[in-house]
């Protein structure tokens, strides 16, 4: 019986490594691998790392890992994308390839072209790996599955995290051990990957290896044709106690019990030739000595030139390079807030006309605040400020002070390439400094319109001046939970050198201040101005 079964568990251990396999049980016809996914930060060196210091497997970086069979070879390829140094969360959540680790692993895929099939995994999701070109799926497009990690199951948002590459490799997500006790077991039945994501101690476990899965399907990388040329359906059953019944049935239609073969496998003569058209559902149902049950199915097609869809979400997820995403937005946001202040610096100022409507008193404010020195200048260099300056200096690994920059972190003499860096300079922009800008254009316009920062919340529209205030005043204490939390992660080194988190707290409380306080020429034309507006 041409059949190879797997176990791959995925960890979330904080101070655990990457990925690794080691062989457990061994036979002619069966072996039995397990594969862990580790993730390492707040580690200046991966000597420090227990699974190097205690594992079997005493090796860093990426390997192959060949099986052989008399049946044929097995390649396994693991995806070493860990941060060396690992820095402090949040700022390890993606995993970075270099240019030499990239060769590597085609060197590593080239070797296992020889192989019957090849199978990938790593801790980190393709979407979750910096790489240069050509890029890592472009790398292990002629694996039939990545196995990973790290994203798990979005914290129960996403139960079923899979998809699959243009190239027809799978991407395989799975929920964590730790917390889940999830795994899941593999096999290869005449080439065929199948696999089932189970509970710990749920049993009986079983996983239909013929027919198999129609969405886990690659005619790029599997022989498909070998279904139609079947003649048992093929599964596999395990359980602690004896299995009494393995009951199958087609599109509702009962057609008979699996008899045991040998060790977890369990048969049923089929003609396939009865099932050549469409698509089709299978499901088995097993029942154990002490009353335990389990179901499991999924659709089929014994023709080769059907097909089917992953999900849009979890396509989106797991083949969307997010850290290019992330640049791209974040220097857009920054764009957008520097290109409003050039233009209004420089673009003629309006004759207000009475009654001036909602389009016309934004344009006023955004002018007011661009020609006032005090605040253009503030605005525009926090706004370059966030996209170049260094955020803060401390403690990014313990023993270790390294810089933050939007673009990327140094540490230990390393240069770590910008990812949720970006995401955290999106929120940065989206949350409070657009935020700020828009306040204090509001502030500067009530105070041309002769108001004070009390008299206008007795003003007609109060209903609109408390929330607005609240808003920012929540804006800013969540500025400030962000000093406190930097100073809780980062040390209070990054507490007091930090520009854009406890600077930024002084400086909006300085420039609010200055919108209800400052005389300036510029500011005394706007005055004038609102008020001829409004008598006229």
């Amino acid at each position: 019986m041409k059949l190879l079964i797997y176990s791959q568990v995925l960890f979330s251990f904080r101070w655990l490594l990457l990925c690794k396999t080691f062989r457990v049980v061994s036979g002619s016809d069966l072996s039995l691998n397990i594969f862990f996914g580790l993730s390492v930060f707040n580690t200046i060196s991966l000597s420090n790392i227990f699974f190097l210091r205690y594992s079997a497997w005493h090796k860093d970086g990426s390997f192959h890992y060949v099986h052989r069979t008399p049946f044929g070879n097995y390649s396994f390829i693991c995806v070493d994308a860990t941060l060396s140094p690992g820095p402090k969360r949040p700022y390890n959540f993606f995993g970075i390839l270099n240019m030499s680790q990239m060769e590597e692993l085609s060197s590593l895929a080239t070797e296992s072209h020889h192989s019957n099939q090849t199978i990938w995994f790593g801790h980190y999701p393709t979407s979750t790996i910096i790489s240069p070109s050509p890029g890592v799926r472009m790398i292990m497009s002629s694996a039939t599955a990545y196995l990973c990690g790290h994203l798990h199951t979005l914290g129960g948002l996403m139960p079923v995290l899979h998809s699959q590459h243009p190239q027809g490799t799978l991407e395989l997500e799975l929920g964590d051990w730790m917390e889940n006790r999830k795994y899941r077991i593999l096999a290869f039945d005449h080439d065929l990957l199948s696999f089932a994501d189970m509970n710990f101690e749920e049993w009986p476990a079983v996983l239909i290896t013929n027919p198999k899965s129609l969405l886990y399907s690659s005619s790029s990388h599997e022989p498909l044709v070998k279904i139609l040329h079947s003649t048992h359906i093929r599964i596999l059953v395990f359980s602690h106690s004896f299995i009494t019944s393995v009951k199958v049935s087609i599109d509702g239609v009962h057609l008979g019990d699996a008899h045991h073969v040998s060790g977890p496998l369990y048969v049923l003569k089929w003609n396939p030739q009865n099932y050549s058209e469409g698509l089709h559902h299978i499901d088995v149902t097993v029942q154990d000595a002490i009353g335990k049950s389990s179901t499991q199915g999924h659709t089929f097609a014994v023709n080769e030139n059907l097909s089917l869809r992953f999900g849009f979400l979890s396509s989106l997820i797991l083949l969307t390079d997010h850290y290019i995403l992330a640049r791209v937005l974040f220097g857009l946001t920054v764009l957008v807030q520097i290109t409003l202040l050039l233009i209004f610096r420089y673009l003629r100022k309006p004759t207000l006309k009475r009654p001036p409507g909602l389009v016309m008193l934004t344009s006023f404010s955004l002018h007011i605040l661009s020609k006032t020195n005090t605040f253009y200048y503030s605005v525009l260099i926090l706004s370059l400020y966030t996209a170049l300056g260094p955020w803060f200096i401390g403690e990014v690994i313990d023993g270790q002070v390294g810089t933050c920059f939007s673009f990327g972190v140094i540490v230990g003499g390393h240069f770590l390439q910008g990812s949720l860096t970006f995401v955290v300079g999106i929120l940065q922009m989206i949350f409070f400094n657009l935020p700020l800008m828009a306040y204090l254009c509001w502030c500067l316009l009530l105070r041309c319109q002769g108001h004070s920062f009390c008299s206008h919340i007795c003003h007609a529209r109060h209903f609109l001046a408390v929330p607005i205030h609240l808003t920012m005043l929540l804006l800013l204490s969540w500025q400030v939970y962000s000093c406190y939390f930097l100073q809780r992660t980062y040390g209070t080194l990054a507490f007091f050198l930090s520009p854009m988190k406890t600077w930024l707290v002084v400086l909006t409380l300085v420039l609010i201040h200055k919108t209800w306080t400052l005389s300036s020429s510029e500011l005394r034309t706007y005055i004038v101005e609102m008020k001829n507006c409004q008598s006229s």
